[in-house]
Formats: C-alpha cells, structure tokens, sequence
C-alpha cells in the first residue's frame, strides 16, 4: 500500500469514529419541544418497563396520555415489543409485544 492510500484510509476512520459517537437523530426529533422528558430519561423508563435493547425509537403525536409519546421497540430474549412512554408524564402507555405490522 503507498502512503496516500494509508493516509485516506486513516483520514475515513476518523470520520467514522466521530460519526458513531454522535448523537443518534431519531424520527419526531421536531416535537422534542412540547416534551417535558427527554430521548435519554424515555429510553431508561422504557427499559426499564422492558429489560432488553432499544433497536428503534421515535418521538410520535397519537392518541393516550398527553398524546405525544415516545415509541420504543425492544428486544428481549429474542422477541420485539412496543413500550410506549408519555413525552410529558413519562408514564409508560404500552408495554405489549410488537404487532404484526410495525410502524
């Protein structure tokens, strides 16, 4: 290998490492606003509502609570389940297993 490809190559793993320890963007990161509780302080009532871990998350306006909630899925011993969290009270709304159609 010459040197230019040796000085890319560390150059792009830089970047990366920078990348992943980043904040992760999440979908309805918009309504974070009208929240009263935070991504982090959400996933940790999740989990513990729901020991595993989170593979998706999302901040969504529907239909309970304060009607905007945190949406959790997460996995635990090989199965997915939906924990929902109040964006305002952080109550837990939905602790159920993931349903067949998926948001």
């Amino acid at each position: 290998m010459n040197i230019r490809v040796l000085a890319g190559f560390a150059s792009l793993s830089a970047s990366l490492l920078i990348v992943s320890s980043t904040a992760v963007a999440y979908t309805g990161q918009e309504l974070e606003t009208g929240s009263k509780i935070s991504m982090p302080q959400a996933s940790a009532i999740a989990l513990k509502a729901r020991p595993g871990k989170i593979t998706d998350r999302e901040l969504e306006q529907e239909r309970g609570g304060s009607g905007l909630r945190y949406s959790f899925d997460v996995k635990s011993h090989g199965t997915t389940y939906e924990v929902g969290v109040d964006a305002v009270t952080g109550k837990v709304l939905e602790n159920d297993l993931e349903g067949k159609n998926p948001d």
